[in-house]
C-alpha cells in the first residue's frame, strides 16, 4: 500500500511524439480522475523512448512538453508523483538484474517486439527486444498494486508478475505481484482514417492523407485542423449515428463524442436520430474543440514557465527516489551484489 493506505498505481507515457486523443482519452484522463482514489506514480519514460532512434534535442523538448500536457490535463503534483524515468538510475539497474532472470523464451513471446521489428528483426536494437524488462523494473520498483493498461498492454503486466514470482521463489519475498487493471469505461480511440488500428503516432503517412497525420487528432491541434480531420474521418454508407462495433469508423467517432460530451450512449443516439453523419461530425468537432480548449490554454501558460515544470519534476524525483533506492537495495542484498 502507498500513502494513507491507498493502493499504489504506476503508469508511464513515452515522450516519443506529440500527445494525441488516444493518449488523452485512453490514459491521461483516467489518471486525472483516479488521483483521490490511489497513490499514483506517473512517469515520463524517456528510457523507453530511446529503443528507437531519437534526436537528442527533440527528446528533451518532448519530455518537458509531455510533463506540461499532464499538468495541464489535471495531474496534481501535490496528489500524485510525476518524474522523468532516467533521473532515477534504479530503473536501469533493476532492469539489468531482472534481465538476468528472464528466460529468452519469455521475451520472444512479447507481441509488441514482433510488431515493432517487422521491418527488420536483425536491425532492431537489443533495447527494443529487452524493454519489457525495463517496464517490469518500472512496475516492481515501487511495490505497485495496480497498473492501468489497455488490453494490448496486459501482457507486460503478466510478465512483471511472472518475473516477480520467479525472483521471489529463488530469493524470498522481495517483490509485490502487481495486477493489471483494464478500465472498461475507458474508450480505446482508433485511427480516423484507419479505425481497425488504435490511434498511434506510428500510423502516419500514406495512405492517411497528404498531411501525413489525418489519422490522428493531437492534443495541441488547432480548431481548424481538428475540424478538417474529423470531417474527413472514415465512416460508412449507412448514414446512421448508432453505436455498433461492426461499423468501426462511426463507432470510433462516437466513443470520442461520448468521452468529451459526458452523455450516455442512449442520449447520443437519440440526439442524432435521423440527422446523418455530416450533422454529427460538425457537433463532434464542437465538443472536441471546446473540451480541449481550456487544457490547451493551461498548457500554454505552463510552458511559459520552464522553471515551474522543472520544480514539479524534481519534486517527483524527491518523492520517488527513496522508494526506488530501498527496493533496489533489497534486490542487491538478495542477489549478493555489492
Amino acid at each position: 500500500m502507498g500513502k494513507d493506505n491507498k493502493k499504489r498505481v504506476f503508469s508511464g507515457l513515452k515522450p516519443s511524439g506529440e500527445v494525441h486523443l488516444g493518449n488523452y482519452i485512453g490514459a491521461i484522463k483516467n489518471w486525472v480522475s483516479s488521483q483521490e482514489k490511489y497513490d499514483n506514480i506517473f512517469c515520463v519514460v524517456d528510457l523507453h523512448a530511446i529503443t528507437v532512434k531519437q534526436e537528442p534535442k527533440d527528446l528533451k523538448r518532448r519530455t518537458r512538453e509531455l510533463a506540461a500536457v499532464l499538468l495541464a490535463s489535471g495531474i496534481d503534483a501535490e496528489k500524485s508523483t510525476l518524474f522523468i524515468q532516467s533521473r532515477i538510475p534504479a530503473h536501469s539497474e533493476l532492469a539489468w538484474v531482472l534481465s538476468c532472470f528472464i528466460p529468452m523464451g519469455w521475451m520472444e513471446k512479447m507481441t509488441q517486439f514482433k510488431e515493432k521489428s517487422e521491418e527488420g528483426r536483425e536491425r532492431a536494437s537489443v533495447g527494443l527486444f529487452d524493454y519489457p524488462a525495463l517496464m517490469t523494473a518500472d512496475i516492481l520498483l515501487y511495490d505497485t498494486d495496480i497498473v492501468p493498461v489497455g488490453e494490448d498492454q496486459k501482457q507486460h503486466v503478466e510478465l512483471a508478475r511472472d518475473v516477480a514470482r520467479r525472483f521471489n521463489s529463488i530469493y524470498g519475498d522481495t517483490f509485490k505481484l502487481p495486477k493489471a487493471e483494464v478500465n472498461k469505461n475507458a474508450a480505446r480511440v482508433m485511427g480516423l482514417q484507419n479505425p481497425s488500428k488504435k490511434m498511434s503516432k506510428s500510423e502516419v503517412g500514406p495512405p492517411f492523407g497528404e498531411a501525413g497525420d489525418n489519422n490522428i487528432i493531437y492534443f495541441l491541434d488547432k480548431p481548424d485542423d481538428i475540424s478538417a480531420k474529423i470531417m474527413k474521418a472514415e465512416t460508412d454508407s449507412f448514414n446512421e449515428v448508432r453505436f455498433d462495433t461492426e461499423r468501426p469508423g462511426v463507432y470510433n467517432l462516437l466513443t470520442v463524442y461520448e468521452s468529451f460530451s459526458g452523455l450516455s450512449r442512449g442520449d447520443i443516439e437519440t440526439n442524432f436520430e435521423g440527422k446523418g453523419y455530416a450533422v454529427f461530425k460538425k457537433d463532434l468537432v464542437k465538443v472536441v474543440v471546446e473540451g480541449l480548449k481550456p487544457l490547451q490554454n493551461k498548457y500554454k501558460e505552463i510552458m511559459k514557465d520552464p522553471g515551474y515544470i522543472e520544480k514539479v519534476l524534481e519534486k517527483g524525483v524527491e518523492k520517488a527516489l527513496p522508494l526506488a533506492k530501498k527496493k533496489l537495495e533489497a534486490v542487491k542484498q538478495a542477489v549478493g551484489l555489492g
